[in-house]
């Protein structure tokens, strides 16, 4: 693990966001400091915890390098702050949750593909549910043209979802490589979000820029998912629901968004029945209410993002899933 200040030629940081992740946080430190290849500087933001996870990480891991910003920023300006931490001298930047165990070989694997593929600006890797690691927690964030995402290949047995290479829509960003330049270009992540599915958004507003994902499957991590808040409690439901309108708005081309406005409605009415089923009405519509009270913001970004759009709507959507049979899959549990 390179020491602060060092820089590879390359350039590569290294950026995790805590947030009480308990005993989490020094596994995922354990695994990055066994990493082969490239030398890399390593910033832990910590968003004011309160377990003492982030307690003498500095002295415990020389080198890595603890921003304390005193408040919870959420992972999204988390994220900004280490990346303006990191300075313009790092080429790439990678995104690693604490709840995320790389293989000793997974940055090194991330950055072989980067430098052998330059069409491509971000990566994703294979993701294995830490628990249980015959079974991949994804391979990949997909997204649906009703504005409906999720993680590609979730809970399907690791020796046969998704071996082969190739392009994603984006990477799920709890562990995950950037072209630094091209996150500067479309200004980090949207830190309205707060966190959930700021990822996905980010992926949509760098796709929009041409940019484009790839999978790179022998990058490995092993993923407990949702460790920290819990992937169905109300702050991930509001969260999430909140923010896919946000996305789909802000970034959807004019012909699609039209198009597939209906679609979106129907999947927001989905997604509130599914979370009623779940004792979470109330949380779905709060969510669904304050992400229509924020539309004038939405949609002074949503013109800004679109004048800047260099790729044609039909790109885009060749890039997304689209018809029932997808949604139909992910119902059903075959990602």
């Amino acid at each position: 693990m390179a020491a602060s200040g060092e820089v590879h030629p390359q350039g590569v940081a290294v950026i995790i966001v805590n947030y009480n992740a308990g005993a989490l946080l020094g596994r995922c430190l354990d695994a990055l400091g066994r990493q082969t290849g490239h030398g890399f500087r390593t910033i832990v933001v910590d968003n004011a915890s309160t377990d003492g996870s982030a307690d003498g990480i500095e002295a415990r891991f020389p080198g890595v390098e603890v921003l304390r910003p005193g408040s919870n920023l959420g992972f999204a300006a988390g994220n900004n702050l280490g990346l303006r931490s990191a300075g313009e001298v790092m080429r790439w930047i990678a995104l690693l949750n604490p709840d995320a165990f790389p293989a000793p070989d997974w940055l090194e694997r991330l950055l072989a593909a980067a430098e052998a593929q330059p069409q491509f600006a971000f990566f994703g890797c294979r993701m294995r549910l830490a628990d249980a690691p015959s079974l991949l927690d994804g391979t990949g964030d997909v997204y649906h043209v009703s504005g409906t995402s999720w993680r590609r290949n979730h809970g399907v047995a690791a020796a046969r979802g998704a071996a082969k290479p190739g392009e994603i829509f984006g990477p799920c960003a709890a562990a995950a490589l950037y072209l630094r330049a091209a996150l500067d270009e479309v200004g980090g992540f949207d830190e309205r979000y707060f966190c959930y599915h700021e990822d996905v958004d980010l992926a949509f507003r760098l796709r929009l820029r041409g940019y484009r994902c790839a999978y790179v499957p022998d990058a490995v991590v092993d993923h407990v998912s949702s460790g920290i808040v819990g992937r169905r409690s109300d702050f991930a439901t509001y969260h999430g629901q909140r923010n896919l309108v946000w996305t789909f708005v802000k970034n959807m081309p004019t012909a699609l968004l039209w198009l597939y406005l209906p679609a979106h409605m129907a999947a927001n009415f989905a997604a509130i029945a599914v979370c009623a089923a779940r004792g979470q009405f109330g949380i779905a519509l709060r969510a669904k209410r304050d992400a229509l009270r924020a539309l004038p913001e939405v949609l002074a970004q949503r013109c800004e993002i679109q004048a800047r759009r260099t790729v044609g709507a039909r790109a885009l959507r060749a890039v997304m899933a689209h018809g029932i049979r997808p949604l139909w899959r992910r119902a059903r549990g075959k990602v």
